[in-house]
C-alpha cells in the first residue's frame, strides 16, 4: 500500500496507482510465499520420529502462510482501494 500511496502522491489516479503497485509487487510476494510453503511441507507431512508433534505445527504454519498470502494479494489492496477511492 506504500507503493500505491507514493504513486498517488506523484499525481497518478488512485485506480491506476493500485494497478501499477499490484503488478510490481505481485510476483515477489507470490514467490516468497510459495517458497515458504514448499519449505514447510516436509515438516507438515513428513514421517519419522516425533512427526506427530511437528506435523500439527507445520500444518498450522502452511495454513497461516497461505491465508496471509491471500490477504496480502487480494483483501488488503481491495480494502485500501475502497477506503481511499474518493481521495
Amino acid at each position: 500500500m506504500d507503493e500505491t500511496s507514493t504513486l498517488h502522491a506523484t499525481g497518478v489516479k488512485m485506480h491506476d496507482a493500485m494497478l501499477q503497485a499490484s503488478q510490481k509487487k505481485f510476483r515477489p510476494i507470490l514467490m516468497t510465499s510459495i517458497a515458504s510453503v514448499i519449505g514447510m511441507l516436509p515438516m507438515a507431512f513428513g514421517r519419522g520420529i516425533g512427526y506427530e508433534i511437528r506435523s500439527s505445527c507445520g500444518i498450522g504454519v502452511v495454513g497461516g502462510l497461505l491465508f496471509a498470502m491471500f490477504l496480502t494479494l487480494y483483501s488488503i489492496p481491495a480494502a485500501f482501494y475502497v477506503s481511499h477511492k474518493n481521495k
